[in-house]
């Protein structure tokens, strides 16, 4: 199987927890035929062989992002003016998403970058708690009813073709979970971290380009 093929068999057949705790809840944008259509498009058009990535992973996805699209840090407007895959989710844009394309164009696009790396999530189901995006971290009660779902998730993409040189977490805290779990699975040689996209539009706009060069020296790497 491709590298697109075994992603689709990933991510088509994730299945949410029965439950997380009061006001919790987990959206599964895959079970939609509208988003198996589009996630299967784009795996097709950037995934189609059988080369190994670099992982740069996030938390979990964003209700507004890959919540919706079923591709991470991939909202709907980004997915069709950057990614060129036309879909009906609408106009809503998600901070982490417009960062992350901006420095994906500067890379020199979604093929150039695409093929050398995988951008998903440690925890790849969008977390909500009172209507608003939640950490699959931010408690310890969470964490714990996840654990064996988030070692789960790792080890599993981590089958579909991951470099084992390095894993780039986005999110500093991110980095300590993955780290944790790497050293009981030993998957990974090093990981490396970036400060997270959400964050650094939300408190660190101002030194966007700063940021910005800083992913990109990260990404060069590595390639």
């Amino acid at each position: 199987m491709s590298f697109a093929q075994r992603s689709l068999k990933f991510f088509l057949n994730l299945k949410e927890p029965e439950y997380l705790g009061e006001g919790i809840s987990v959206i599964n944008p895959y079970e939609n035929k509208i988003v198996q259509e589009v996630v299967s498009s784009f795996y097709t058009k950037y995934f189609n062989d059988n080369k190994s990535r670099v992982f740069v992973l996030g938390i979990n996805p964003g209700r507004f992002g890959g919540g919706i699209t079923g591709i991470s840090f991939t909202d709907p407007v980004a997915l069709r003016d950057f990614c060129k895959i036309e879909n009906s989710f609408g106009e809503k844009r998600e901070l982490s998403s417009i960062f992350v394309y901006e420095v994906i164009s500067k890379f020199g696009g979604c093929k150039n970058f695409y093929s050398s790396f995988f951008l998903s999530a440690v925890y790849p189901l969008a977390i909500i708690k009172d209507g608003k995006n939640h950490n699959y971290y931010d408690s310890k009660k969470l964490f714990n009813t996840l654990k064996n779902d988030i070692k789960n998730s790792l080890l599993e993409q981590y089958k579909l073709g991951a470099k084992k040189n390095v894993v780039i977490s986005l999110g500093k805290k991110n980095a300590e979970f993955i780290q944790r779990i790497n050293n009981k699975l030993n998957l990974f040689q090093k990981v490396e971290y970036l400060e997270h996209p959400r964050f650094i539009m939300q408190y660190r706009r101002r030194k966007k380009d700063e940021y910005i060069d800083k992913y990109l020296e990260m990404f060069s790497k590595y390639v």
